[in-house]
């Protein structure tokens, strides 16, 4: 039986100095309703496929936590055979933790925008609002809007006349957007978080233009009365080729990264530590999705600079882990490095970078392996069939097969399922559906098959798919972040919501205690 740990000893885990992979299985929407600062998400639904994603060594510490539901000792129960051997469940769930005088954080991504709050106040970042840069772009020509966001965030909006150029990729290619060291460059994302990061990235970079972030990003432009941008295409330039400019950009950034105090590691030993078995190490490349996509290494992960910043956990999810990142250049790894190691992180940059590493043996990334579902066509559809939508609740409400019932695998049990009767599956992927039907199998249920094809295709077979509004009822919709101030409203776009949302991020400092503060160290500007 899997052991009982007190969130009291949980709590001191956390600051022991020791790895330790501290999860919640409950849905990602019950995680943004509140979970503890250090935890990270990691949903019963997909557990098997992210656990050894985030987890990728077998002997870590670990710790999971439900609603005191049993979805923990279900959970605990696949780990174990997947492997892993020092497993526990934190007594009384999250309302534990709670009860124990420990705080539920809200929402997501919660220790970045907390230091992106406090990075603010300890630098005193220059910032704009929206109508200051309203007033200066009529006044001053001579300035640029870079918008910090990944391309598709920015082409779905962005302010007027902004330029995508992420996080990640600013600090090499700054000079060639911006040559004219007087133009003014007023960085924005969506609300807060990566507004600072990017003008502080910048600062810290050494460029010698004035710099700002846009106070409250694309939210506080929309509470202004200003229009967004739709649909806009503008990007980052080439990065620069000459020899003397990369060395220029190589020089600001290690001086960066001396001032920080991060370290290096060469290649073999990098490969050494992806090795062990008692440590966890991620290697990481840090360039963009094209440059990763031509000449990325094989097990390795990839992840945009300024999104790993800003998400970590999406692909790390032991607290104490060894983290290498990696670039071509030695430009954008540093800078990155410089604040996830501010953020409290054991992080390293790859020596000689992703090209330095071609050759060496890098051991293979986990991966959960799990036996395929038999497939079932559209026209093999019967009566008597049990029809399961685990797609997400917008997808059902978009369209599903009429009589379909949706639901996700922690509230299969729910849904009182014949086990006489075959249960149809239709999923957003194989990964899903396996774990699905794994589940299927411990409620008795021995006929559990994968429904081929899209919504053309069921059509077009004859079976009748109908939209919903109303179904799933919020209170099912678990595995969703509506960011709780606009759960009746996923799509945003309320001012009560962007106020709701903007103050969430403010607040983020004042409910600290003094560990979760202590795990931050700023350096100097």
């Amino acid at each position: 039986m899997v052991s009982q740990v007190e969130p009291q000893a949980v709590k001191e885990m956390l600051s022991d100095g020791q790895e330790i992979a501290f999860l919640d299985v409950r849905e990602h929407g019950q995680f943004g309703d509140g979970h503890p600062f250090f935890a990270n998400s990691v949903p019963y639904s997909k557990f098997e496929v992210r656990l050894v994603e985030v987890v990728p060594v077998p002997s870590v510490r670990m710790v999971l936590y439900d609603n005191a539901d049993g979805i923990a000792e279900l959970a605990a129960a696949r780990a174990e055979a997947l492997g892993y051997t020092n497993v526990s469940i934190m007594a009384g769930g999250a309302a534990g933790w709670k009860a124990a005088g420990f705080t539920l954080y809200k929402g997501e991504n919660v220790p970045t925008k907390t230091f992106g709050e406090i990075l603010e106040h300890e630098y005193d970042t220059p910032n704009l609002t929206s109508e200051e840069v309203v007033a200066l772009t009529k006044e001053n020509p001579n300035h640029i809007i870079v918008d910090s966001r990944p391309y598709n965030e920015y082409h779905a909006f962005n302010i007027p006349g902004g330029i995508c150029c992420p996080n990640g990729e600013s600090p090499l290619r700054i000079g060639e957007l911006v040559p004219d060291p007087e133009t003014t460059i007023i960085v924005n994302c969506a609300g807060r978080t990566r507004s600072i990061l990017g003008a502080e990235t910048l600062r810290a970079f050494g460029v010698p233009n004035p710099v700002y972030a846009l106070q409250n990003g694309t939210q506080g432009w929309f509470l202004a009365g200003l229009k967004r941008e739709e649909g806009a295409t503008r990007s980052y330039p080439d990065a620069p080729t000459s020899e003397e400019k990369l060395s220029a950009l190589r020089t600001q950034a290690k001086a960066r990264a001396e001032k920080t105090g991060l370290k290096y590691v060469e290649p073999a030993e990098a490969a050494e530590w992806l090795a062990a078995t008692d440590r966890s190490t991620f290697l990481i490349d840090v360039r963009s999705e094209e440059e990763y996509a031509a000449d990325g290494l094989p097990n390795t992960r990839h992840g945009l600079g300024g999104q790993l910043v800003q998400a970590m956990d999406l692909w790390v999810g032991v607290r104490g882990a060894r983290v290498v990142l990696m670039d071509n250049e030695m430009v954008r790894a540093p800078m990155m490095a410089n604040w996830l190691h501010q953020i409290g992180n054991d992080v390293y940059i790859l020596n000689g970078g992703v090209d330095a590493m071609r050759g060496v043996n890098i051991p293979e990334i986990p991966a959960y392996n799990a036996e395929k579902v038999a497939a079932v066509t559209p026209a093999e559809i019967e009566d008597d069939m049990q029809l399961v939508d685990i797609r997400t609740p917008r997808a059902y409400r978009d369209g599903h097969i009429d009589g379909a019932a949706w639901s996700i695998r922690p509230r299969f049990e729910h849904l009182r399922l014949s086990a006489d009767k075959p249960v149809v599956l239709i999923a957003p992927d194989d990964g899903t559906a396996a774990l699905a039907a794994q589940r299927c199998g411990e409620l008795g249920c021995s006929d559990v098959r994968q429904l081929s094809g899209d919504a053309a295709a069921w059509s077009a077979a004859g079976l009748k798919v109908v939209p919903v509004t109303t179904a799933p009822a919020e209170d099912e919709t678990i595995n969703i972040v509506y960011h709780w101030q606009h759960r009746n409203n996923p799509n945003g776009g309320t001012a009560e919501a962007a106020h709701a949302y903007l103050d969430w991020e403010i607040g983020l400092v004042d409910q600290l205690d003094d560990q979760e503060r202590a795990s931050f160290r700023l350096a100097p500007l």
